[in-house]
């Protein structure tokens, strides 16, 4: 690594960069090809290409490391300040930190701000005391603790060491071991620099001896149980969500010293819609996101509908949604078929396909009594406002007829109030 750091690649989303051949030796484009083939559509030199390396970046933005002397930076085709706010109503950050984080200038200095927050929140809760509770523990001891378990003890006479179950109070349970494991990942991560890496280690440090940074997926960041002793987790616990689904990989261990930053704008995408549609639906609508319906006569077979549009009242399903973050001049046969499946097995007559552009040719077709449209959240330009248009264009879709816009207040003015 040259004393200037290592040598950064910039890519786009979906925008194909051409390199010299000589830019990178055939063993670091065949690393690229191997490690991040998922992320980067890799196209090596030959008579094809012209002899340069085509690489492609396939809709995720973060920072790749490839080795000590060369990283890849993936850039967002939306506005900075736009990525941002999508991933404060993604994943809620805005709630917990009503401050706004905004204004940082670069995806990097926006992951490192978190994650000092992060950092200082695990200090100050260890200053008072990290959160202890009572586990039954089952062991055998040689002595008497707790309550001494007869039966087993008269079965087997020989054994001299007695088997105990106790109650024993301890700070390794899942609430803390959290925050470890998100701490290592941290750690390990190629986007903090050393403006926030040692307050991070600092915070690591305060949690060894007390917890274990055992392996933990985003899931086990939501609905948890709060209480009035360890309340202040709940938005610790959000943090490292945002952390564990985006650095590196979160159920394996790996002898890796740097872990990929990476953030898949396409679950963003449907994370934010969700997210937003729940923050300003009116109160006649509720949405539900990511709802499992099981199928086949032994619903041995499954699958998850980004969103389903509730009439609160009736608890009626009315409207299907799915995201399609990368759009075409029109839509996918494959996608026609799927928000078709999901409006029949949901009983819904609207089936709304959502885009953060706007389609060259417009949709809107009726197939078998359900009717499909395309819609646009945009994320180029004001996402409030896009949001409110969005907002209107579904409830328009739903509501029926024009007399139920007229008999009351507007529903989106309803939800603003």
């Amino acid at each position: 690594m040259s004393e200037q750091g290592p040598r950064v690649i910039e890519l786009t989303e979906y925008q194909k960069v051409r390199l010299p051949r000589e830019h990178i030796s055939d063993a670091v484009g065949e690393a690229i090809w191997r490690t991040y083939g998922n992320q980067i559509d890799v196209e090596s030199p030959s008579f094809k290409t012209g002899h340069e390396w085509i690489l492609t970046c396939q809709g995720w933005v973060g920072r790749l490391p490839v080795n000590a002397d060369l990283h890849i930076a993936l850039r967002p085709k939306v506005p900075l300040g736009n990525l941002f706010r999508m991933l404060e109503y993604a994943y809620r950050l805005e709630t917990f930190f009503p401050e706004g984080l905004t204004n940082s200038e670069t995806l990097v200095e926006f992951y490192e701000r978190l994650a000092n927050v992060l950092a200082k929140r695990i200090l100050d809760r260890g200053r008072k005391g990290f959160y202890r509770t009572y586990l039954p523990i089952a062991e055998d001891l040689p002595y008497v603790r707790g309550s001494v378990d007869l039966l087993q003890a008269l079965r087997r006479p020989w054994v001299v060491r007695l088997p105990c179950e106790y109650q024993d109070h301890t700070a390794d349970i899942d609430d803390n071991q959290i925050l470890a494991w998100t701490l290592l990942r941290i750690a390990r991560s190629t986007a903090c620099t050393e403006r926030v890496l040692p307050t991070v280690r600092t915070a690591y440090r305060s949690l060894q001896g007390l917890a274990r940074s055992e392996p933990f997926s985003p899931a086990a960041c939501v609905h948890r149980l709060y209480n009035r002793l360890n309340e202040d987790y709940e938005p610790m616990h959000a943090l490292c969500r945002f952390f564990l689904e985006h650095t590196g990989p979160t159920l394996e261990r790996g002898e890796a010293k740097m872990l990929p930053f990476l953030v898949n704008m396409a679950r963003l995408f449907e994370l934010f819609v969700a997210e937003w549609l729940k923050a300003h639906l009116p109160e006649s609508h509720e949405i539900k996101a990511q709802e499992r319906v099981q199928i086949g006569q032994g619903h041995d077979l499954s699958f998850d509908i980004d969103m389903v549009l509730y009439e609160r009242q009736t608890g009626m399903p009315v409207a299907v949604m799915d995201t399609k973050y990368k759009a075409g001049e029109r839509p996918q046969s494959s996608d026609l078929a799927q928000i078709l499946a999901y409006a029949q097995t949901k009983g819904c007559s609207e089936a709304i396909l959502v885009y953060p552009v706007q389609l060259e040719q417009p949709l809107e077709v009726t197939v078998g009594g359900i009717r499909v449209r395309g819609l646009c959240f945009g994320l180029s330009g004001d996402i409030e406002e896009a949001g409110a248009r969005f907002l209107r264009e579904v409830l328009h879709s739903v509501c029926r007829g024009a007399a139920t816009w007229e008999e009351g207040p507007h529903p989106l003015e309803a939800s603003d109030q």
